[in-house]
């Protein structure tokens, strides 16, 4: 793939400069660290769903489930959603298991759409990725973080802004390090957190259950009453559900480092699905044991409100387990998102460097590294919430079009292994339900996603400058390559061994 390389007329001196910065510093290495430069295959079963619930499990559940509620018109539609949108995530989950047992690559969406629709569609996937969806996305789960960790200490006075950016940017650089570090220790660290968002769900779901079987159903009377339910807002209330399910997917990120990857991708991905759903919809109805309808709509923090009714002093422990949440999702999503950049490197869709593993520790961590300064940029300069606003359809668009990428290999590559095969039931009600949000997201702000397509068709230029002309111009390839031997020296990582 000579065109599509960044470093195209001088990769091989890279690659020759990374096995001398090998041999130079074998000397240095400890017995125990002279073994292959790789990536392990080190996620386990137990550490795969710890991925995927640390990560689907963030600050939502958590704050304001409100938006289904206000959307769905009643206290039953919105536990119907609830339901309805574990089931499709639970649809495309299976889906994308599918494709990770016969796609045996990691990088998830981008790897999936270079597969079935070629390079061009699985670079502008990347590039949005890389410039907005991600940085957009990470910055607001950090400041999530920085807001809830700080909540304890400032009580019940505000907490300023910058001490917030400041906790924020701590919370998000020590997670970056530890995976740069090591990546048994992050996976750990991923259980430990997920245990953890689990025993939050648990200190809300016991009591109300309690206060259930006591007999506190008076706000459930008339659960189903349709007088409230408006047809043309139940799609904005899928779009909620789907939202706070979204995160099945990242397991596939990192598919070459899974043991077993036939067996334990889609086990963990059905386990994960099914935990998930259970504690979404368990919380929600001890939210509604303790709090009315009108009561949980005029929340800002639902679980918040839920703790001071049950739990009283105790309830100051919720935004500690709200930032524990946070930084568990923070966590997952570097882990998994840093090989979707690793593998782009390796297919020639970005720097080499990125490609590249640390000799001793045998982390990516080159591509760990990349998300952080965009990230930290929109953090302290960039209006982060309007631009989840206008990028959250293209999510959506694409994650669309990677399960309508199976459904085309099902016809178009029919002999292609399947170890598992879902029911093509699944990904064609799948599809049709992503379409339908991106096409009512056009239809609700074609402002804000007409940006959003103006920031897609960016991808053009930047694809034929870096990846399609072989001839580019001298000082771009020459800045480009020295920028690749510069950060392997700097970083100590080489190649991969074959």
């Amino acid at each position: 793939m000579s065109k599509n390389s960044w470093a195209a007329q001088k990769g091989e001196a890279i690659t020759n400069n990374g096995n001398s910065l090998q041999c130079e510093n074998e000397s240095e290495t400890p017995k125990e660290d002279k073994k292959k430069v790789e990536l392990g295959k080190k996620v386990t079963l137990l550490r795969g769903i710890s991925i995927i619930v640390g990560i689907i499990i963030g600050a939502g559940i958590f704050i304001s489930p409100k938006g289904i509620l206000k959307n769905s018109g009643s206290v039953g539609m919105s536990l119907v959603v609830w339901i309805a949108c574990g089931v499709l995530s639970l649809f495309g989950a299976l889906s994308y298991a599918e494709l990770g047992t016969c796609i045996k690559k990691s990088g998830g969406h981008y790897t999936y759409m270079l597969e079935a629709f070629g390079p061009q569609m699985a670079f502008v996937r990347l590039w949005i990725e890389l410039i907005a969806i991600r940085p957009a996305a990470m910055a607001v789960i950090s400041l999530a973080f920085g807001q809830y960790i700080l909540e304890p200490l400032f009580m019940p006075c505000d907490i300023p802004p910058l001490a917030v950016k400041l906790a924020t940017a701590i919370g998000l650089t020590s997670v970056l390090y530890l995976n740069s570090m090591s990546v048994t220790w992050t996976a750990r660290i991923q259980i430990f957190l997920t245990c953890s968002k689990l025993l939050a769900l648990a200190v809300i779901i016991v009591p109300g259950m309690y206060q259930l079987f006591k007999g506190e159903t008076k706000n459930f009377e008339n659960a189903f009453d349709v007088s409230a339910i408006k047809l043309s807002e139940i799609p904005l209330a899928f779009y909620s559900g789907m939202y706070a399910y979204s995160g099945w997917f990242y397991l596939n990120f990192v598919t070459e480092e899974v043991e077993n990857v036939e067996r334990t991708v889609p086990l963990a991905i059905f386990i994960s699905m099914a935990i998930v759903t259970t504690c979404y919809v368990l919380t929600n109805v001890a939210y509604y044991t303790v709090m009315s309808a009108e009561e949980l709509l005029n929340s800002q923090a639902v679980a918040v409100t839920f703790a001071e009714k049950m739990l009283g002093k105790f309830s100051i422990a919720v935004p500690v387990f709200v930032a524990l949440s946070c930084y568990g999702s923070m966590n997952g999503g570097v882990f998994a998102l840093s090989r979707m950049f690793y593998v782009a490197s390796r297919e020639g869709h970005l720097p080499q460097v990125l490609s590249m593993v640390h000799i001793r520790r045998h982390t990516p961590l080159a591509a760990v590294l990349t998300l952080y300064p965009l990230t930290m940029l929109q953090l302290f300069v960039g209006d982060i919430y309007s631009l989840l606003n206008f990028m959250s359809f293209l999510r959506w668009l694409f994650i669309g079009l990677v399960v309508l990428g199976l459904i085309y290999l099902r016809f178009t590559k029919p002999d292609l292994p399947r170890p598992f095969k879902v029911p093509l039931f699944f990904p064609v009600v799948f599809c049709i339900t992503s379409f339908l949000m991106v096409f009512l997201s056009l239809y609700a702000d074609p402002v804000n996603t007409g940006i959003g397509c103006g920031i897609c068709l960016t991808s053009i230029p930047a694809y034929f400058m870096f990846i399609y002309f072989e001839n580019r111009p001298k000082w771009l390839q020459q800045i480009l390559d020295s920028l690749n031997r510069t950060l392997q020296i700097i970083l100590m990582v080489v190649p991969p061994e074959k």
